[in-house]
């Protein structure tokens, strides 16, 4: 298993531009076999999907790539893959169709870790349900959510937990297959915001014990658009609100109006340039759990090494603390605010934006209401970006 991160950068035309991108936790950058394949897509013959003319297979093909490309990347059910415009936007409209199994009475579980994304469609939901909402915290010390968190909000009432895989604030990744059954043990569904996990880690749904996955192709190299891997089982429980002559088939009762064709061409170029990353052989779910793997192991390099000159500065607080994370480094300033050093970054072509990212409740529970300069590394990044972070960061702390 290799890993060549200069043939990587040399597939991402925006690096030409000179940036050195810590952003990546807001979306990554494209390569050229993504932009190409979206491109092929919308200037051949297209329609809505169906078997006889070209056009009609075209989409179809498209559509059916996707699905198994996805289901190749998360370790999912090809049958439970559902499109959509957003993991915001699949979320809610999962949340409202569970909303109609709920009464007074019921339990919903929130946390205290997640992007509000996982947060208030299911506050909402409950609300107009008349279900109550429960709330897992964290420990803003250590940054750690634990399975004791969990379960101290569980009851027999619960129909629901929803759990990020890994904040997008500070990196933390909580034991989800623990989670999840304990979650299961009460009869509950188990909704896991993958969106940050999935940049950075090899997925396996069925391991992890999710009966939802959601993420978004644009984290990992795809278009602006989103997923959600379910049990096939439990979407056919589910009754969405959809147009009368649409289908009532899985997964695309859940799929609203004509899907963007172009974008899931995009999105499956996204995951076959995942699986070519490490040069290994084999299928494609075998060359992407080494893509992977290969992929944490340059990344937890660049973030140990960051991690040890952050140490050696006087004035910066390291937020991302705990033992199991992705490579996200939240930072906040003794005397300065992180807008600021944002800012300094930037005129030096360091891109590491400042802000809560979303994440209004880890933010708020780590007393942090304006959030922090966020440092997120990517299978791009490389020496001279670190180079250029550290250096960048010794000067504006002066």
């Amino acid at each position: 298993m290799t890993f060549d991160v200069a043939a990587v950068r040399a597939r991402f035309p925006a690096l030409a531009a000179g940036a050195a991108h810590f952003d990546g936790p807001g979306g990554s950058q494209t390569p050229d076999v993504v932009a190409r394949a979206v491109s092929d897509a919308m200037v051949s013959p297209i329609a809505n999907r169906g078997s006889v003319t070209r056009a009609e297979q075209n989409a179809e093909a498209l559509v059916q790539g996707a699905r198994a490309a996805m289901a190749d990347l998360l370790g999912a059910d090809r049958r439970g893959i559902v499109f959509g415009r957003s993991m915001t936007q699949l979320t809610f409209d999962f949340a409202r169709t569970l909303a109609k199994t709920w009464s007074t009475g019921d339990e919903v579980v929130v946390s205290k870790l997640d992007h509000d994304a996982n947060v208030r469609p299911w506050v909402l939901a409950a609300e107009g349900a008349g279900a109550t909402v429960r709330w897992i915290d964290f420990d803003p010390d250590t940054t750690e959510l634990t399975v004791a968190h969990v379960v101290d909000q569980l009851s027999d009432r619960t129909r629901l937990v929803a759990l990020t895989g890994a904040s997008n604030l500070i990196g933390t990744r909580p034991d989800l297959s623990a989670v999840a059954d304990q979650v299961h043990r009460r009869g509950a569904l188990f909704y896991v915001d993958g969106v940050h996990l999935t940049a950075h880690a090899g997925i396996d749904v069925s391991t992890l014990g999710a009966d939802f996955f959601a993420c978004s192709p644009y984290k990992f190299f795809g278009p602006h658009c989103g997923v959600v891997a379910a049990g096939v089982d439990v979407l056919g429980e589910l009754r969405p609100d959809k147009l009368l002559p649409s289908s009532d088939d899985i997964p695309e009762r859940f799929e609203l109006g004509t899907l963007p064709y172009e974008l899931l061409a995009g999105t499956t170029a996204a995951v076959d340039f995942i699986a070519d990353l490490a040069g290994t052989p084999g299928d494609r779910r075998e060359r992407i759990l080494a893509s992977m793997q290969a992929v944490s192991q340059h990344e937890d390099a660049h973030r140990h090494r960051i991690e040890a000159a952050l140490a050696d500065l006087h004035s910066v607080t390291m937020h991302s603390r705990a033992r199991k994370r992705t490579p996200t480094q939240l930072l906040t300033f003794a005397d300065r605010s992180a807008n600021d050093a944002y800012r300094f970054l930037a005129e030096l072509g360091v891109n590491a934006p400042a802000g809560s990212f979303y994440a209004y409740e880890p933010a708020r529970r780590l007393g942090l209401a304006n959030g922090g300069l966020r440092i997120g590394l990517a299978p791009y990044t490389d020496d001279s970006d670190v180079d250029r972070l550290l250096d960048g960061l010794t000067k504006f702390i002066g």
